[in-house]
């Protein structure tokens, strides 16, 4: 594996519980990496000599500002390129969003990416503008993401026209939340996994636990049991249970191989994923981890 960026869910928690968030994050949400595993972490990307960019996501990372911006120092002081995506709940004026930015500005990022949609703020509320002035005046690199309403987004497609933003990924609480009378398809068409190579993986998600995610919810194991140069130089993917059967035959090969109960028609080929690996997860329980990303937690909703 060529993985060139390791992004860092520092915390599942989050002062949002947004519909669409595929990693269940909300304000009662446990795990938080620490500096010292951090740290950990930065030693065995080097190791591995392959890694360029360390991201900062969540949750919201701005939650644990302190360790965010220690953990963006540090890794500089090594060599990594940085980026942060954040909701941008701090930003609820100009000035005061230059106050929260001024410290990044001072350590220097390569990336910085802001929610800006209705999902995260309602018509009127200017944070996320605010987020993106600051970081001009700044000179901070600044983006922003936008997830438009799945209803919105169907009917753009069935116009022929372009969605203003981008479309959910129906998995996590939005498999949950969102699906309902959406158009659906046959689960037969679902026959490619059209957001991760696993063949050609670039990137994966750490989180507080350990797990090492190679799509959210599918962990390749775990550096607290194992090293992550280990294992990474290490990993068969054609060996791993899910992984494998979605390489065949998408998520198709996953309700095929391990013959699941199953939904005639589902929204798009993570929502069959989805669903495949909850009715899975008792029988993989390392690879389908942890319990956060399948809303099984106890303080899940």
């Amino acid at each position: 594996m060529n993985i060139k960026s390791l992004h860092f869910l520092l915390t599942y928690q989050c002062n949002f519980e947004c519909d669409h968030c595929f990693v269940w994050g909300g304000p009662k949400a446990e795990g938080v990496m620490t500096l010292s595993y951090i740290r950990e972490i930065y030693e065995e990307a080097k190791k591995l000599g392959t890694v360029r960019r360390i991201y900062f996501e969540g949750g919201e990372p701005f939650l644990y500002f302190p360790i965010m911006i220690e953990g963006l120092r540090e890794a500089k002081q090594r060599g990594f390129e940085t980026g942060i995506v954040t909701n941008g709940y701090w930003a609820t004026t100009l000035e005061d969003a230059i106050e929260w930015l001024r410290p990044i500005a001072e350590v220097g990022i390569n990336d910085l990416t802001v929610s800006d949609d209705s999902f995260h703020f309602k018509n009127g509320d200017n944070r996320a503008k605010h987020a993106v002035r600051a970081a001009r005046e700044l000179g901070l690199p600044i983006g922003t993401i936008s997830i438009q309403e799945p209803q919105k987004y169907f009917k753009e497609i069935e116009r022929g026209t372009k969605p203003v933003g981008g479309a959910v990924m129906f998995r996590g609480r939005a498999a949950e939340k969102l699906v309902r009378n959406l158009p659906k398809k046959s689960w037969k068409e679902f026959r490619k996994c059209v957001d991760e190579d696993f063949l050609n993986q670039s990137r994966v998600h750490l989180d507080p636990f350990g797990y090492v995610h190679l799509c959210q919810g599918i962990a390749m194991g775990n550096v607290k049991t194992e090293p992550l140069s280990k294992l990474i130089q290490s990993f068969d993917v054609r060996a791993h249970p899910i992984c494998s059967p979605i390489l065949e035959r998408g998520p198709v090969g996953l309700v095929e191989v391990y013959d699941i109960p199953h939904e005639d028609v589902y929204v798009d080929e993570c929502h069959l994923c989805y669903s495949a690996r909850l009715a899975l997860r008792k029988r993989f329980p390392e690879c389908l981890t942890p319990d956060q990303m399948y809303g099984a937690c106890p303080d899940c909703e």
